[in-house]
């Protein structure tokens, strides 16, 4: 197994509000129609290629959402769900890929700083070959960290 961690992120929520986002899947619907903002988009176009752009949008329409899953389609990949497997209240929520080539892990932890703040950090655990590793490794430790930044950024009220 292969083990990546993000930096430790600072959260401006308090450790409760992160944790019951976090431990409900369906809550991440409202990211996904914030994203979609006209807004938002036009910020968003002025940062991407417009077909970065597009195959963006095309994921984020093909997200589906449950209170313990959450599944999307991943081109070349294909269909692929994000099972929340474990729950250790207000602390930590652990995630597996069910639907994935590569079984894989993630578990976000959530601390208290203060009682209004937080910290977060997330750990990917994944089963690679030594080839596969290779291939990998670097999108899977940019793709942690710029996952554990939007996640520190989204609204938890």
């Amino acid at each position: 197994m292969a083990k990546y961690e993000s930096s430790i992120k600072q959260v401006a929520y308090a450790q409760a509000s992160v944790y019951a986002k976090l431990s409900d899947l369906n809550n991440m619907a409202a990211v996904k129609e914030r994203i979609k903002d006209p807004a938002n988009v036009e910020r968003m176009k002025g940062q991407v290629s417009e077909e970065q752009f597009e195959k963006a949008k095309e994921q984020l329409d093909s997200l589906e959402f449950t209170a313990d899953t959450v599944s999307m389609n991943i081109p070349p990949v294909g269909k692929m769900t994000i099972k929340i497997i474990d729950r250790e209240p207000e602390k930590c929520v652990k995630y597996e890929a069910v639907e994935s080539p590569v079984p894989m892990t993630l578990w976000i932890q959530v601390l208290p700083t203060t009682d209004t703040s937080s910290k977060m950090k997330l750990t990917i655990d994944a089963k690679l070959n030594p080839f596969i590793k290779v291939m990998v490794e670097k999108p899977l430790k940019e793709g942690i960290e710029k996952l554990a930044d939007v996640l520190a950024m989204i609204p938890y009220e």
